[in-house]
């Protein structure tokens, strides 16, 4: 994915009496150290504490000019508190970074404005009022280097900027009556912000009567260029999910979701009769919209917050067994082209369930080490369950009930970091979400920003 650039507002602090010169080019050199990590700001010039709050008033103005997804609070010597909790108080309701500077070195001594006293007489009232903020600080051999810290929780505030304006599309509602799937709409909203939207298979079905047959004949022969079929499959088994595919993209751009979920086994097999195995690749592959069956609303949003914290995919995946030391995870229909390791290989559907027409992603994952992740609620208590570990190719295995031979189905055993025993006693579904690298801190981060508890 492509995320759109972060925004911050940005004010520097500095007390009265220390040299304002000095003071100005510690908080420009902050100032460009952000832009060069392409970092927009809504830049007002550093604040001192004059007596009649001039400094004040003036950044509170410029910083309301514009919205932005954080607020950086640039401390570069000693300030008095109440004059920095003046200018960010209006702006409570956005992440901040409480980022102290530091001193230099001028020939055998160390020059200093007491850039920590001021951080460390502002962290714990910041918290006492309820700011959401990352507290990161310098040190004189290291001058700016908090920078990479600060766009780290940037990127979290612009995840959490993204996921109030986020909607996701549900054809269907609970899918196999399963339970957690289910969203509630109002506490969602309020926590975490996303809108779920119910749609009927009827609409859609409608929609795919009226797709034109030249768009369905050009995405064929893309498809048949672009992917490997393992055995013959038929024009016919691609043409259905093709129209479905853009007749939910057609919806898509109706109501602008950023993510779709199908109803699978009580919607599109019982009452169309094939797999939306194919809808689903080509929702994440061309659509660009995040996808997964079963009406797994919540899942969705997990999927959503693993796109906008990583840029990547978010792909789910299933458990199918528990080992004394690793996961074995896989997923029984589809997987999207960012993480199959080679070409995309399908088959044709070989008859699980008594359906035939449609097609099977049999494609290899890619291993490395991952980050897996989960949403779920009680309530309107999230919690947020993630783990560690390393991603490796998995044994030879099939899932029951397939015609043999039985198709090896897109799969890894996931080695985690921490005990299987300790994992398994706080699992909370059997999708979860994984991106490749170690992203923990940023999904903590944005867990204590929405106010979602870590497991």
């Amino acid at each position: 994915m492509r995320l759109r650039r972060i925004k911050a507002g940005f004010v520097g602090f500095g007390e009265v009496n220390s040299p304002r010169d000095l003071i100005e080019r510690k908080v420009e050199a902050a100032r460009r150290a952000l832009e060069e990590r392409d970092i927009e700001l809504v830049y007002t010039p550093p604040v001192c504490d004059d007596p009649r709050g001039e400094n004040e008033a003036r950044a509170r103005q410029d910083l309301a000019r514009a919205d932005f997804d954080v607020l950086v609070v640039c401390v570069a010597g000693w300030i008095p508190s109440h004059s920095v909790i003046s200018v960010i108080d209006p702006f409570a309701h956005k992440p901040m970074v409480l980022w102290g500077l530091t001193g230099h070195v001028e020939g055998d001594r160390l020059v200093t404005t007491a850039d920590q006293a001021g951080t460390s007489a502002l962290r714990d009232p910041m918290e006492a009022l309820g700011y959401r903020f990352k507290y990161v600080y310098d040190t004189p051999d290291a001058p700016y280097a908090a920078a990479d810290k600060v766009k780290r929780f940037a990127e979290v505030a612009r995840a959490v900027t993204m996921l109030r304006q986020a909607r996701v599309g549900m054809m269907g509602y609970r899918d196999m009556n399963l339970y957690g799937t289910l969203v509630d709409g109002v506490s969602l909203r309020r926590v975490i912000g996303p809108e779920v939207e119910v749609f009927d298979t009827l609409e859609i079905v409608q929609k795919m009567e009226r797709v034109p047959v030249d768009a369905v004949t050009s995405l064929l022969a893309t498809l048949r260029r672009e992917w490997t079929f393992e055995r013959p499959v038929a024009d016919s088994a691609l043409e259905r999910g093709i129209r479905m595919y853009l007749a939910v993209m057609e919806k898509v751009a109706e109501r602008d979701y950023q993510a779709i979920s199908l109803v699978d086994v009580f919607g599109v097999k019982k009452l169309l009769n094939f797999p939306p195995a194919m809808v689903l690749m080509l929702l994440a592959d061309k659509g660009g919209v995040a996808s997964i069956p079963e009406n797994d609303g919540l899942g969705a949003v997990t999927q959503l917050i693993v796109r906008y914290l990583t840029g990547q995919v978010g792909a789910y995946l299933e458990f199918y067994e528990f080992f004394s030391d690793r996961l074995l995870m896989g997923v029984p229909d589809y997987v999207p082209s960012e993480i199959v390791d080679g070409p995309v290989r399908v088959l044709p559907w070989p008859g699980f369930g008594g359906l035939e027409d449609g097609i099977l992603n049999v494609s290899k994952v890619k291993a490395g080490r991952v980050t897996i992740c989960r949403l779920a609620s009680r309530g309107d208590r999230y919690r947020m369950h993630i783990a560690t570990g390393e991603a490796v190719t998995p044994r030879k295995w099939e899932e029951a009930g397939w015609e043999q031979p039985a198709p090896q189905l897109p799969s890894l055993e996931v080695i985690l970091e921490t005990p299987l025993e300790e994992f398994a006693q706080r699992v909370l579904s059997q999708h979860f979400f994984f991106a490749y690298g170690d992203h923990r801190e940023s999904l903590i981060d944005l867990c204590h920003v929405l106010g979602i508890e870590v497991i």
